[in-house]
């Protein structure tokens, strides 16, 4: 791809290495297990972190320019707002400094605070705005500068459930008309599945995994994800297992009569999962089942326990463990 949108072809040494694309308007969730590499990926595209290969944003290299001179606009799970300068000041800064007039620059600048709720807090600093105000000035300080390349990483990290959620309607409702290309590093499976129209999969470093939400969701291909979306996923030889937690039988003895795929392990966490008792347990690999409050009783599973587990073939789902990869060798789809 060499025309508008974004192609990232890019290495940070022993940290990432990363190839895909995105058309523009288009939403990339990013997610990983913590030190796959996420972070450093969007540092590199800020022009933050030194990286090699190329990263052609409308046509134009990133890696190549300095990273003033960048269309892009970030936004990190703390804010980092300029703790000195009100709301306002804080979202023309971008502008301003970029030549736009500052009446101009303010007027623009009001627009975005009232796009996102927090109008009535122009002229408020920082310290004095809660989390999620000040991450929606957050948000709106990266956007009025108009990028072509939209980085969140991990925007709606650490606010209370209700203000993620406001806030990810919000974003959500700005991302549908923006047509330049967004890519939102994610802990949260709602993100990816909700906002997201492409999901990128980063482990140990590499890409292990790009396709649709819902392409990712129903055939994960690493542990992680399978948690991130509440599967298990098992591997065999070059096979992918997948199967719900209820899908699970737990026992304390081995169990006999029909063909079953079953692992023996011990009870890692006992937690409430909505009408059930979900247990992690450790066994090769681990894996998670859901059984009643009343099963939880009967056969004493606290964490040390012993159990075998079960899984009936006709609750499996199973596909390629590789997906087909390119000349470069890097996964490319489901």
């Amino acid at each position: 791809m060499s025309g508008p949108g974004l192609e990232v072809r890019v290495e940070v040494p022993g940290r990432v290495r990363a190839s895909f694309d995105a058309a523009p308007g288009d939403v990339i969730a990013l997610i990983g297990p913590n030190g796959a590499g996420k972070s450093s990926l969007v540092r590199a595209l800020a022009g933050l972190a030194p990286a090699e290969g190329h990263a052609r944003l409308d046509g134009t290299d990133l890696l190549a320019i300095p990273a003033r001179e960048r269309s892009v606009g970030l936004v990190f799970q703390g804010q980092l707002l300029f703790p000195h300068l009100s709301a306002l000041d804080n979202v023309a800064f971008g502008p301003r400094a970029r030549g736009v007039p500052r009446t101009e620059a303010d007027a623009d600048a009001q627009a975005w605070l009232d796009r996102f709720g927090v109008g009535e807090l122009a002229d408020r600093r920082p310290p004095k705005l809660s989390g999620g105000q000040a991450q929606r000035v957050a948000i709106a300080r990266a956007l009025a500068t108009k990028p072509r390349l939209l980085l969140l990483d991990e925007p709606l990290t650490g606010l209370d459930v209700k203000v993620a959620m406001a806030l990810r309607i919000e974003l959500g409702r700005h991302l549908a008309s923006y047509d330049g290309v967004t890519l939102l590093v994610t802990h949260h499976a709602i993100d990816a599945l909700t906002l997201a129209d492409q999901v990128v999969v980063l482990d140990a470093g590499e890409v292990a995994q790009v396709g649709t939400p819902a392409e990712v969701s129903q055939r994960p291909r690493t542990e992680h994800v399978a948690r991130l979306v509440g599967l298990n996923v098992v591997r065999h030889e070059d096979e992918l297992m997948s199967f719900t937690p209820d899908a699970v039988a737990v026992s304390l003895d081995e169990p006999v009569g029909s063909p079953r795929l079953r692992w023996r392990g011990s009870v890692a966490d006992v937690s409430p999962h909505g009408d059930a008792v979900r247990l992690l347990v450790h066994a090769d690999p681990d894996l998670i089942a859901d059984v009643t409050p009343a099963a939880a009783t009967e056969l004493g599973l606290t964490p040390g326990r012993d159990v075998w587990l079960s899984v009936k073939a006709t609750s499996v789902r199973r596909y390629p463990a590789y997906a087909q990869t390119p000349p470069d060798g890097r996964p490319t789809g489901s």
